[in-house]
C-alpha cells in the first residue's frame, strides 16, 4: 500500500529546500514577507501555510510549487530533487 509520507514522516520533499532558499535570500525574507511575495505573484498563502511547508507538516500542490519555484527563482526539478540527466 502506497503511504502519502516520506520515509522521515514529513508530507512533501520540497520544504526543506524552500527554507534553505528563502534563508538564503538576500536580504534574508522571513516566512511572513515569503508569503507576501508568493500573494503578489498570485498564490494565495499566508505566513503559517508557510512554516507547516517548510517544516513538512503540510502538502505542496504542482501550482504552488511553480510559483514558489518563480519566486525563489529556481526550477521545480530543484525544489523536488530531481536529477535530470542530459
Amino acid at each position: 500500500m502506497y503511504k502519502n509520507k516520506n520515509y522521515d514522516g514529513t508530507l512533501n520533499i520540497c520544504g526543506n529546500k524552500i527554507k534553505m532558499l528563502r534563508k538564503n535570500l538576500t536580504p534574508t525574507v522571513s516566512q511572513r514577507a515569503f508569503a507576501d511575495k508568493l500573494q503578489l505573484a498570485g498564490l494565495d498563502v499566508d505566513k503559517n501555510a508557510i512554516q507547516k511547508i517548510e517544516s513538512g507538516k503540510r502538502f505542496v500542490t504542482d501550482i504552488e510549487l511553480k510559483a514558489i519555484a518563480k519566486v525563489l527563482n529556481t526550477t521545480v526539478d530543484f525544489l523536488l530533487d530531481i536529477n535530470v540527466i542530459e
